[in-house]
Order: structure tokens, then sequence, then C-alpha cells
């Protein structure tokens, strides 16, 4: 259950206060139903909304402790096989996939690439990813806006990478809760295409200011666009100063060898 932007799972949960007989019932964005009873003198407006708002803090704060256990033992899994696990994030359409591609197929004879597919609904990506001969796992999470530790851990009891390779987690599209929720991966990647403006990241804030790596991609396509790539670098510097940027074309190739030299470094294998 994502409390921030109210995706739902399994497992609502419901807070009632018998205290008394007479009351009524609040529904949370994340489907949490509250229901709160009260005498005669009717409690506040301001002090209803109050307890529902400490609710969902909790509630917050409950969900990402477990997800943050769950990832710190995702990332000794990871550490003890020497496994670069790579968390990619983007909005819809970013070109996560296709960047994909064409780095396994680029690098295939050289890395030993295995990939978590996350997306809502479909196989769609993951049968693009597998027809490159990758090993793929595909998570659908229904409802859901973003992948959690948890499906992590069982994604990797599937796909069960070999040591010393490197696990590429496409996470589902979304500029918003992905960032929330730590994998257990060793980078966050963002990505963002230059068809969706300079602005994004001082617009998403938290998920540049989240992740170690910006990719801006399909700059082939910057001749037919006014898109201000100097002006999109400042806004990511000004969320997150230490972030690094590779601006790439998956379809021409410019760009890649800096990024293949990027995975070759923290990979520790020579590409």
């Amino acid at each position: 259950m994502c409390v921030t932007c109210g995706c739902s799972d399994d497992n609502n949960t419901t807070i009632t206060n018998m205290e008394n007989q007479h009351s009524h019932t609040h529904t949370l964005p994340d489907g949490t139903v509250i229901t709160h009873s009260h005498d005669h003198h009717h409690e506040s407006p301001a002090n209803v909304h109050a307890k529902i708002h400490n609710t969902t803090i909790s509630l917050e704060q409950e969900i990402l402790g477990k997800n943050n256990l769950l990832a710190a033992q995702n990332r000794g899994w990871f550490k003890g096989r020497n496994i670069l696990a790579l968390n990619l994030m983007s909005s819809p359409g970013a070109g996560k996939t296709t960047l994909l591609t064409r780095t396994i197929n680029d690098l295939k004879e050289k890395l030993n690439i295995s990939v978590i597919e996350g997306d809502q609904e479909t196989t769609n990506d993951a049968e693009r990813i597998k027809s490159t001969g990758c090993k793929v796992v595909q998570i659908n999470t229904g409802t859901g806006c973003h992948l959690d530790a948890s499906m992590i851990e069982k994604g990797l009891q599937e796909l069960n990478p070999p040591l010393n390779s490197v696990v590429m987690i496409e996470n589902v599209g979304n500029l918003v809760c992905p960032a929330l929720f730590d994998l257990g991966e060793q980078a966050k990647v963002v990505i963002l295409s230059v068809t969706e403006g300079e602005d994004k990241p001082i617009k998403y804030p938290h998920i540049f200011r989240a992740s170690d790596i910006m990719i801006i991609t399909k700059i082939d396509l910057l001749p037919y666009l006014q898109f201000d790539v100097e002006k999109c670098i400042e806004y990511a510097k000004q969320v997150n100063p230490k972030i690094q940027i590779f601006q790439v074309s998956a379809t021409t190739g410019v760009g890649l060898d800096e990024w293949y030299g990027f995975l070759s470094c923290q990979s520790a294998i020579t590409v």
C-alpha cells in the first residue's frame, strides 16, 4: 500500500475506535478506513482531520520501515554475490526499456545482465527484454504504482542471477512513489527524455534528489524539440548537486559509451 499516492494492495488496514456507540467512517486516500466515535458533543472538524493525518503519517512510517528492513537484506544479498543492482525509474514513455534492450544487446558478450521488469499489467516489456536472450522476471503490481523490497526479494528467488553480474530493475513508470522505496539497489537511476520538458527535476524533486544518476534520453530528437538541455541539468544540480548525468540516444548510440563506462566501473568488470 502506498500512503503517498493511494495505490492499494491486498492488505488494507481498518482502524476502529469502539469506545462509543455512535460512530462514522472516513476513508483515507490509500484505502484505509478509520471509524471514529463521538458522543452528542460533536468533535470539531479540525480535530478529526488531525487524527486522520496523524494516522496516515504513522502508517507511512510503518510501511517504509518494514520495506527498509527487507531492502537491507536485499542489499546484503547483492553484495555477497558481487552483483551490481540498479533501480531504473522514470515516467511512462521515457525510454527505459529501449535503453535497457540496447544496453543488453551491446554488452551481452561482456556483461552478464539480468532484469526484473515492473509494470502494473502486461508482459510486453518483459517480452522485449527476453528477445535479447537476457534472463528476465516480470512483476505485475496491479493497482500498485511502484516496486518494493518484498517484490524484489521474491523476484530474485525466481531470477537467480549469477555471481559477478548485473541486475537491472525496471521500476513502474512513475515519478513519485518509486523514489520513496529502497529496493536494496546500489544506485537509483532516473531517466528523463527530451520529450518531457526540462523542468521535470524541479516539478518532481524528490526522485531526482534520491537518484545517483540522471540519464537524459532521446537526444537525437533535440533538433525537433524546444528542450533546453543546459537548463535541465541546472535544475537537476539545483535539486541534487551530486547527481551524475549522462546524455544518450539509444537509437543512434550517441553517449552510450559513457553509460557503458559507468557500468564497467561500478561492476568492476572490464567492458
